[in-house]
């Protein structure tokens, strides 16, 4: 155990952060735990934000067995919900290493103990490259792979790793993109990876390619896929020629995978990389460990339309496989009209970037009531949501909503802690968060 997580664990926690009981003493992560708690028997403030631990770990082994299955390897990205110990479980279950988005997100992570991270953004110039110098001079034994797109990031890199003997390698990753960052074609990657080769040193070299196929998607699902394909068969092509470049022996990796499309990313990626005894396919889904009620719900069910997961040559459900362990907690404020219920839960507290929380079910005087199908939030204030609800529909000022969430990345950085639930609903855990 690092010496950061063991700092965490002896954290103490108080009424500063959500959920947490209003004038109760108090309590380290871990006692939080032990506590009894469950987010809607009155004594939790809410609204807060919670984990369902079972379906996390459900949803960790079978994606660990979809990724094995293929012959391929997983970097979870860390940046859903940039939780350390969740992190870590994750490398526990057989992940290869662990994905960030920026060199601040790797701090955190190397400070946690992991070693082997993916740095899967283009970080900026020269000023960026002193920071993660700066950054890496403190961790010898690290292993770093950074995204590359462009001469100017390179001649920074180059720059702050020469002559700097206290430095752990460097690896370059060569990034195609579509829909945002990463090199555009062919020629220009060929002209990037002269440049590279040139340069290299034992502690600056090439160490494979990157691409994300989830910017490629827009509105319309057939050009998605053309996109996607596009993107895929540049990243593909380019790997023979590499390999002809630096000769058989040295290790490469090609990334690519968030968690919508990975499996378009397998079926495309894997038979080249196959090929090449020396290489190896690393996914970075991070979000589909958590779902959603969203835009992942949908995701998968479109995942499911182009046939599923296939593992050892059967068909399995994404969508059936996969489950929702996020939820939101919220109060009833006001029924200040038949037809409308106003809860304690806004903007502050949950996303609406990828459709709107949805309503699960209510609760009263600490026990389930009823579940809640036909309820929708129709919009959201800081502080408020605003429930449409049936005539007849039987929701009181105090009652307790659990809502189910959309887009795990821009609701999770909103709250410092995520309180880890047992098939009961009963806290038994506390997962600190580091969104700065």
């Amino acid at each position: 155990m690092s010496d950061l997580h063991t700092t965490t664990e002896n954290v103490l926690i108080d009424e500063r952060v959500r959920g947490f009981p209003p004038g109760h003493p108090p309590l380290s992560l871990a006692a939080i735990g032990k506590q009894g708690w469950k987010p809607y028997d009155g004594r939790m403030a809410l609204p807060l934000i919670s984990l369902d631990r079972q379906a996390f770990a459900d949803n960790a082994e079978l994606m660990m067995i979809y990724v094995k299955s293929h012959g391929a390897e997983i970097a979870p990205h860390a940046k859903t919900v940039m939780s350390t110990v969740l992190s870590d479980a994750l490398v526990a279950a057989g992940a290869w290493g662990t994905t960030v988005a920026d060199i601040r997100q790797a701090a955190v992570l190397l400070k946690a103990g992991q070693r082997r991270l993916i740095l899967a953004n283009e970080i900026g110039g020269a000023a960026a490259a002193r920071r993660l110098a700066a950054l890496l001079g403190q961790y010898p034994d690290a292993e770093l792979h950074v995204f590359v797109d462009s001469m100017a990031l390179l001649e920074a890199l180059s720059s702050a790793w020469q002559g700097r003997g206290d430095l752990p390698p460097l690896g370059l990753m060569v990034e195609f993109g579509a829909g945002r960052a990463g090199i555009r074609s062919a020629d220009a990657a060929a002209k990037l990876l002269d440049t590279i080769l040139a340069m290299e040193t034992p502690a600056f070299r090439l160490t494979g390619i990157a691409a994300y196929e989830g910017a490629a998607a827009t509105a319309d699902p057939e050009e998605t896929m053309l996109r996607i394909d596009a993107l895929m068969a540049m990243t593909s092509d380019f790997l023979p020629k590499l390999r002809a470049r630096i000769g058989n022996q040295r290790p490469l990796l090609v990334t690519s995978g968030g968690s919508v499309f990975f499996d378009i990313v397998v079926a495309r990626l894997s038979a080249v990389v196959a090929a090449d005894p020396a290489c190896r396919l690393v996914l970075r889904s991070g979000a589909i460990f958590f779902h959603d009620h969203g835009i992942y719900e949908r995701g998968l069910a479109g995942l499911d339309a182009r046939g599923g997961l296939r593992i050892g040559g059967e068909m399995i459900s994404a969508a059936a496989g996969f489950r929702p362990a996020l939820r939101v907690w919220a109060e009833v404020l006001s029924r200040p009209e038949p037809q409308l219920a106003i809860s304690g839960m806004g903007m502050r507290d949950v996303a609406m970037d990828q459709g709107m929380p949805r309503p699960l079910a209510v609760y009263r005087n600490g026990a389930r009531l009823a579940d809640l199908e036909s309820a929708k939030v129709l919009r959201l204030n800081d502080q408020h949501a605003f429930l449409a609800l049936a005539d007849d529909s039987d929701v009181s000022v105090g009652d307790v909503i659990e809502f189910g969430i959309s887009h795990p990345c821009t609701c999770l950085d909103r709250h410092a802690i995520l309180y880890g639930l047992d098939p009961d609903h009963s806290v038994t855990a506390a997962y600190l968060t580091s969104f700065g």
